[in-house]
Formats: structure tokens, C-alpha cells, sequence
């Protein structure tokens, strides 16, 4: 057995105190996201990650690409029809987290998903590099195939069907948009007595915000 109790790190590189963020979790979400890219210590700063339940009752966690946010929520595009997709539109309340580990925070929301408007993923699918979006319409996500070849076929398949078209969005593809109803603000501090701010959506639309206990 592989024992790694002795994996240990002191945080010590910021803080997170009340008298310093805004009103609006989104603004600190801003903040956030800007320090982490500024930084450069981070590969891909918008790589979060979703858990939806899925059809067998069961919680599952993969990696994606945030592609916007606003006062609104956080975008992402796949395909409705995987075993993501499914998940979604079957039980809309998903949770998305990213971990900077180099600036030792990590954000976790909770909100409400939902498809976004036809016109923004077609938008988004054309601003897509080609092979991107061959991909997409080749791509029958989640489903078993026999093997690597048989994707490889169907993609040439189609680079000859479609040479010199310009490809439109599959319906199956598209975006969603997932709403925060709790934000929560993790900082890393010294003797594992961690920085959590969360926030709340009221029903006015404000926000309350406080502190958890590490």
C-alpha cells in the first residue's frame, strides 16, 4: 500500500478577508481568473470542473473548458447528447470548481444549468478551428466504438464530403450556461487554517455573503 500521510504543504501566499473583496462574487471571480492568468504559472486557467449525477444515480466529475462568464453564469460547450449532456438535462443542478494550485485557491459553485440560446453556439462553433469542428459533428460522445480507427475513417469520410464547405453546427452540440446560486472562495493559509468565503444568492437577487469554518 502506498502511504501518503506524509504529504504535507504550508499555504502561505494570500489571504481572504472580508474588509477586502466586493459585494458581487462575480467581480471577485474576475479578480480571480485575471491574477491566475497574469501569473503565468497556470497551463489553462479556465479549466474547471463539472459534477452532474447521472442517469445511474451516481456523481461524476470530468475536466472542461469555461468559455465565458458574465453577470449571468459560466458557459461551456459539448455535446447534448453524451453522457454529460444527458446528465444535465436530466438533473440540472451541477457543481463546477477550479484549483489553482500555484496561487492555492480554489473556487466551488453550485448552480442551475441550462441551454444556451441556438445563436450563441452556432456563434461559437463557427469561431472554432476546422479540425474543431469536424470533430464535433464526428464525435458520437460517450458511445462505445470498436476501435481508434473507426473515428479516424469517419473523420476522413468527412473531410471529403465536406471540402471547401463551411460546416454548420450539428444540433446535438451547443452550450450551456449554468446560473450560481452559492459561490465559495477557498484561499490557502498556514497551519491548514484556510480561508472559505461563500456566497449565497438571495432571493432578491443579492448576495449574502460568509465565512466557513476551515
Amino acid at each position: 500500500m502506498n502511504d501518503l500521510s506524509n504529504y504535507r504543504k504550508s499555504y502561505e501566499k494570500s489571504e481572504l478577508l472580508e474588509s477586502a473583496i466586493p459585494d458581487d462574487p462575480m467581480n471577485l471571480f474576475h479578480r480571480w481568473f485575471c491574477e491566475v492568468k497574469e501569473s503565468n504559472t497556470v497551463d489553462e486557467a479556465n479549466a474547471m470542473t463539472v459534477a452532474t449525477v447521472g442517469e445511474d444515480g451516481f456523481p461524476k466529475a470530468r475536466v472542461v473548458l469555461l468559455k465565458h462568464y458574465d453577470e449571468n453564469g459560466f458557459v461551456f460547450y459539448t455535446n447534448y447528447n453524451s453522457e454529460k449532456g444527458k446528465a444535465i438535462m436530466n438533473h440540472p443542478k451541477v457543481g463546477l470548481s477550479f484549483f489553482w494550485p500555484a496561487l492555492e485557491r480554489q473556487i466551488i459553485i453550485k448552480g442551475l444549468a441550462e441551454k444556451t440560446a441556438q445563436n450563441i453556439s452556432d456563434n461559437y462553433f463557427a469561431s472554432r478551428p476546422h479540425g474543431s469542428q469536424l470533430g464535433a459533428i464526428v464525435s458520437d460522445q460517450s458511445e462505445v466504438i470498436p476501435n481508434r480507427k473507426f473515428l479516424e475513417d469517419k473523420l476522413e469520410f468527412l473531410e471529403k464530403q465536406t471540402q471547401g464547405q463551411e460546416l454548420q453546427r450539428p444540433e446535438h452540440w451547443g452550450g450551456f450556461l449554468v446560473r450560481p446560486e452559492s459561490i465559495e472562495f477557498w484561499q490557502g493559509r498556514p497551519n491548514r487554517l484556510h480561508d472559505r468565503i461563500r456566497y449565497l444568492l438571495q432571493q432578491d437577487y443579492s448576495w449574502k455573503m460568509e465565512r466557513l469554518s476551515p
